[in-house]
């Protein structure tokens, strides 16, 4: 098969040229408008992959990778391409730069990134899309349920929806 007709089949494309998510975040307002400065190309959806995600994100400096989060259900990995990014987990912080990654088993440590440079950073995300998964944010009023129509649902911790 010719590189033309793979690429418009969709068996390949260039990541960065993946169109970027509709929706900067799924979080409520609150919270959303603290992803500011995040970039998600969710590059799996292009490929029509259900049972992971994968994203090439993009952090611009002062940009943060998500709340402090830990998840009960779902792995993540995550792989720096290019910049550098400060891992926070639990409470240690830890320096990553290319060609480095960290990977967070189900029921882990909190975690999340920043982009403490004053360059951009990009890495890609992978993570497991598990139904019945719940995060919790130890920093944050904020507890999330993944249903089984795969969004996600956000309450306080009190259980009061937002």
């Amino acid at each position: 098969m010719e590189e033309t007709e793979l690429n418009q089949s969709q068996d390949f494309i260039e990541a960065a040229s993946a169109p970027l998510r509709t929706k900067p975040s799924n979080y409520p307002e609150t919270f959303a408008q603290r992803m500011i400065g995040r970039d998600k190309r969710p590059i799996g959806d292009v490929f029509g992959i259900t049972q992971f995600g994968v994203n090439l994100t993009t952090l611009h400096p002062g940009a943060v990778s998500a709340l402090h989060h830990q998840h009960t259900l779902q792995d993540e990995f995550i792989y720096v391409l290019a910049g550098e990014v400060t891992l926070y987990t639990g409470t240690q912080e830890h320096i990553l730069t290319s060609g480095m990654c960290a990977g967070f088993r189900a029921g882990g440590q909190a975690h999340h990134l920043r982009n403490c440079s004053a360059s951009d950073a990009t890495y890609i995300e992978i993570g497991s899309r598990v139904d019945g998964d719940a995060v919790s944010y130890p920093e944050d009023d904020l507890v999330a349920v993944m249903g089984a129509n795969g969004k996600w649902s956000f309450e306080h911790k009190n259980g009061q929806p937002y």
